[in-house]
Formats: C-alpha cells, sequence, structure tokens
C-alpha cells in the first residue's frame, strides 16, 4: 500500500520521491512510461504526478488520471495535465517567473490542513493553468495566478503549481503528509 511518484522527467521527481521517504510515507518513483497494468500490480492507495519540461513528455500519465479511481495530486506540470485531461487550458504564463510567492489557500480543503493563509510557496509560473476544468473548483490563488491550486468537486484530485518538495516551500512537507491522510481514509 504505497504512493507512487510518476517520474515526468523533471528536475525534482526524485526530490519528491526523497520527501516521502524522509516523512516515512510508502511510496515509489515509477516511469511514466509504465502501462495501466503494471501500475495495477504495484496497488498504489495514491498518485503523485511529478513535473517535468513539457506536457508532450507525460508519458502514459493521462491516462492514469483517466483510469484509477485513487486520491491523485499534480505539482506542477501534473496540475496542468490534470486539467488539460478535465478539459482545462494550459498556456505560458504572462509573468513567466520561478520564484518563492505568498499563495492564499482554503485552509478548509483537507489538502491544506494545519496550514495558514496566505502561505510561502516556491512556484513555476513558465506554464500554468489558465481556464479551470468543469468540475474543479480552486483551492488556492495568488497575485501571479488564479489557479495555484485547483481540486475536483467530487473526486480526490488536486491539482498544485507551486513545488512542496523544496526548501523554499517551508511548509511543504504538510501537504505531502495531507495527501498520505486522504490516500488512507479514502482506502479504508
Amino acid at each position: 500500500m504505497k504512493i507512487l511518484v510518476i517520474n515526468n522527467k523533471g528536475q525534482y521527481n526524485h526530490r519528491i520521491q526523497r520527501s516521502l521517504q524522509y516523512l516515512k510515507i510508502p511510496s515509489e518513483l515509477v516511469s511514466n512510461e509504465l502501462s495501466i497494468s503494471e501500475i495495477e500490480e504495484k496497488e498504489p492507495i495514491g498518485l503523485i504526478l511529478g513535473g517535468g519540461p513539457s506536457i508532450d513528455g507525460v508519458g502514459n500519465a493521462a491516462e492514469y488520471i483517466k483510469h484509477f479511481d485513487v486520491p491523485i495530486l499534480g505539482i506542477c506540470l501534473g496540475h496542468q495535465l490534470i486539467a488539460k485531461t478535465f478539459g482545462g487550458e494550459v498556456a505560458t504564463s504572462d509573468t513567466e517567473s520561478y520564484a518563492q510567492v505568498k499563495i492564499n489557500i482554503d485552509t478548509q480543503n483537507p489538502l491544506f490542513k494545519d496550514l495558514e493563509s496566505p502561505m510561502d510557496v516556491w512556484s513555476s509560473h513558465k506554464d500554468e493553468v489558465h481556464s479551470l476544468p468543469e468540475d474543479f473548483e480552486i483551492i488556492a490563488e495568488s497575485s501571479l495566478c488564479d489557479i495555484e491550486a485547483m481540486k475536483h468537486k467530487e473526486k480526490e484530485i488536486y491539482g498544485i503549481q507551486f513545488h512542496p518538495e523544496v526548501h523554499h516551500t517551508p511548509k511543504g512537507e504538510y501537504i505531502f503528509k495531507n495527501f498520505y491522510e486522504i490516500c488512507q481514509n479514502y482506502n479504508k
């Protein structure tokens, strides 16, 4: 019973895995080229879709989103892939940046449990979600980006533009702890 970190070939995918290991969250980093059946064999309790250089290099990750009925957390490119898969629009940001920003979060959302708003995060704004998919709601925003985080209205599917795995997001470990709790509760 572990979370699978889907490696979309971004620079921080291994850091996501190390963060989970440090928090003693059972997990495994896997290629986004694995088939649905190969993922099924691993019996994941949740999926984390890591970042990457391009939405064109995500292998089978979009198929995982459509197929698996487990909690999913998309980080940066993973967030954008979730939006695109559900009919949202992803485009280049007007304010391309890679820096620490303050985001306003919905502290009632389980992903942000025990966190205060505003929250300092390290966020990449080269590409971002420009239009929210129909079945999603915004759970965090900033002055740079209207959709810093989103959640499916009925499913445990989350997307975040920022990187909780880097030390520039001081309380990023809470995101992983909270997501693990969401996965455990979902699979009871």
